[in-house]
């Protein structure tokens, strides 16, 4: 059964910012689909689909490794 979480995230601007995000997420593993809500210059919505219950400290470092910062839902 597939869980899904979502996380806030700063500093995305443009479908290339997408691109990273979304490549360091899908080599998590268990990790079956990412979908972003882009909002340029404001907190993006990242939607993680997994099989596997995800960290949520390896989330935030693959987002890291991408560039950008997940920030608290309240932020």
């Amino acid at each position: 059964m597939s869980k899904t979480i979502t996380v806030n995230v700063s500093g995305m601007t443009c479908g290339h910012c997408v691109s990273s995000v979304t490549e360091e997420l899908t080599e998590l593993k268990g990790v079956e689909d990412v979908s972003v809500e882009l909002n340029s210059g404001g907190i993006s919505e990242i939607t993680i689909t997994s099989t596997l219950t995800l960290d949520p400290a390896e989330v935030s470092e693959a987002v890291a490794e991408a560039g950008y910062l997940v920030v608290a839902n309240n932020a």
